[in-house]
């Protein structure tokens, strides 16, 4: 119980819920994202949304919230897994539509408050992993190599695979993947800096320069190669839509923004509501 509370009360959980949870928000992250031409219309709600609304999105559940009736939503989950029941796709920190160059749209972000949540690892298999397991495990792979193609079509030099840097390659591979399905999409990977309250836990970013660099080293493997070229970032990408045959905008950003409120100490009985 103390784990399953220290998740949503501390590091950058908190920092997601602490921030979506303000009237402002929204407003914020739009500036955060300046000079991409992102507009989120007035109304729309973010996912998660404080904590009284903590459950991340999963785009095949949730992305009719923001554009109904899109023909992404049935697609994506068959083109990650073989089997769904009790499987995954990726959850993200936060998500909200928006108008990217005044087309339907998502922002979608990744947020880290400390450098060891900067992973370097590939997707794990467990040595007992049941055959549903080990074919969605199988189909993931798959994506990912499809994706990595995709991604080689806007630069020759991306090389993401399955079994490195995963949570990393599985936020860029939604995002070909989106792309290809028409939805423009601004991925974000947003540093919470100045949470010395997670010492404990990693040591925390302590202002952007710190996290840039950071999120920098982050996109080389463990040879100092870039596995995504670091020129890509806070660039207007294209990807080819054999959904509507045209190109549509993708763009990588790093950004950072302090923390609201410092973490309490490890096993504060302060209580959030569980992601349901």
């Amino acid at each position: 119980m103390t784990e399953a509370v220290d998740r949503v009360t501390r590091g950058s959980r908190k920092h997601v819920l602490d921030w979506t949870g303000r009237p402002s928000c929204l407003s914020e992250l739009a500036e955060l994202l300046a000079p991409v031409p992102v507009r989120i219309p007035r109304g729309t709600t973010p996912m998660p949304c404080g904590p009284d609304a903590p459950m991340e999105a999963r785009l095949e559940r949730h992305g009719q919230r923001w554009l109904p009736g899109h023909p992404a939503w049935r697609v994506l989950q068959d083109w990650w897994l073989v089997h769904k029941a009790g499987a995954n796709t990726p959850n993200w920190d936060i998500a909200v539509g928006c108008e990217l160059e005044g087309r339907p749209g998502l922002v979608l972000v990744e947020a880290k408050a400390n450098h060891r949540e900067l992973k370097a690892g590939g997707k794990p298999l467990r040595a007992d992993a049941s055959l549903k397991a080990r074919a969605n495990h199988e189909r993931i792979g798959a994506a990912i190599v499809e994706a990595c193609v995709g991604w080689r079509l806007v630069d020759a030099r991306v090389t993401i695979t399955r079994d490195a840097h995963y949570q990393l390659v599985n936020r860029l591979a939604f995002t070909w993947k989106l792309a290809t399905l028409g939805i423009p999409v601004a991925l974000v990977y947003l540093g919470f800096a100045g949470d010395e309250g997670i010492r404990d836990a990693g040591t925390p970013f302590a202002d952007d320069a710190d996290w840039q660099a950071a999120f920098r080293e982050h996109l080389r493997d463990h040879h100092g190669r870039e596995i995504v070229p670091l020129d890509l970032l806070e660039r207007r990408l294209e990807v080819l839509s054999p959904a509507t045959d045209d190109p549509v905008p993708v763009w990588l950003l790093s950004r950072s923004r302090p923390v609201i409120e410092v973490s309490p100490p490890r096993g504060s009985l302060r209580q959030t509501p569980p992601t349901l």
